[in-house]
């Protein structure tokens, strides 16, 4: 009696399959595939009120800018918000994932979900899949207990701080938080400070570049300001490039005739029948 066997069906979330192959491949001595160079500017402060996230929005595939406007600041609960560098699409999914389990812990206790429970969520998703999920994280809230920023790294170690940088803009941004950042600053010095720490990891780091793009999160209120500040704007031509006919001179001439051999003209006639009865 023959038995039929079901079709296996997938399971949700991340597939590593291609990294046993991968270190197959390096024990037979071939050279496995590279991950491609990213580029991002991510940071993250507390000021007064609350907390201040800021990001570029430039998107690269290697020395390729591939999208200008990609959105860097990912949505995870109302009091919330969390930034991530690396892989574009690891970073979105990781969020996307962890979202839905902080909503479905806000609909089972009734209360605002503290941000150390998103961060453990993430830390522990991270570690699990021992850094083959590309995302760095700067996750910045305001929950009964204050504002909160916590950076998570792709292997899943975490870090509680006051402000944070990350990317491969992070030095020079947080050069700037370094010499500017204290504590209890207003909300106009916070958007300041966090937009100039983005530019400049903008114009240090060719893999951030185009827009900065910045959340304001206190208790009970946000701002999310996308676009905040144009940095990197196309510059206007600033002469005419028309030149008047003749300018450029003509050193040899040619004329060929076109040598018609054959003319055909085909008449097709149209015969109307009465077909009537």
């Amino acid at each position: 009696m023959s038995s039929v066997l079901a079709p296996e069906i997938p399971t949700p979330g991340f597939s590593f399959d291609l990294c046993e192959r991968n270190a197959m491949l390096e024990r037979k001595g071939f050279s496995a595939p590279k991950a491609q160079k990213t580029g991002t500017t991510i940071v993250g402060i507390i000021y007064k009120d609350g907390v201040i996230l800021g990001a570029d929005t430039r998107a690269t595939e290697g020395n390729i800018v591939a999208d200008k406007k990609s959105e860097k600041i990912h949505y995870l609960a109302k009091n919330m918000y969390c930034c991530g560098a690396g892989t574009a699409a690891d970073t979105c999914m990781t969020n996307s994932m962890i979202s839905s389990q902080l909503e479905l812990h806000r609909l089972n206790t009734n209360r605002i979900v503290p941000v150390v429970t998103a961060c453990t969520m993430l830390k522990q998703l991270l570690f699990r899949h021992q850094g083959h999920i590309s995302a760095a994280l700067i996750v910045g809230g305001v929950d009964n207990l204050g504002p909160h920023i916590y950076v998570i790294y792709p292997h899943g170690s975490t870090d509680h701080l006051p402000y944070a940088t990350m990317g491969s803009g992070s030095l020079a941004a947080m050069s700037v938080f370094e010499s500017r950042w204290k504590p209890d600053m207003s909300e106009e010095e916070g958007k300041a400070l966090v937009s100039d720490a983005i530019r400049a990891g903008i114009f240090n780091d060719l893999g951030s570049g185009n827009s900065v793009d910045l959340c304001i999160i206190r208790k009970g209120s946000l701002d999310y300001l996308c676009p905040y500040e144009l940095s990197c704007v196309k510059g206007e031509k600033q002469g005419s490039y028309r030149y008047k006919k003749g300018t450029t001179a003509v050193l040899t001439k040619t004329v060929r005739p076109i040598i018609v051999e054959e003319e055909c003209v085909r008449r097709v006639e149209t015969e109307c029948m009465d077909t009537s009865s």
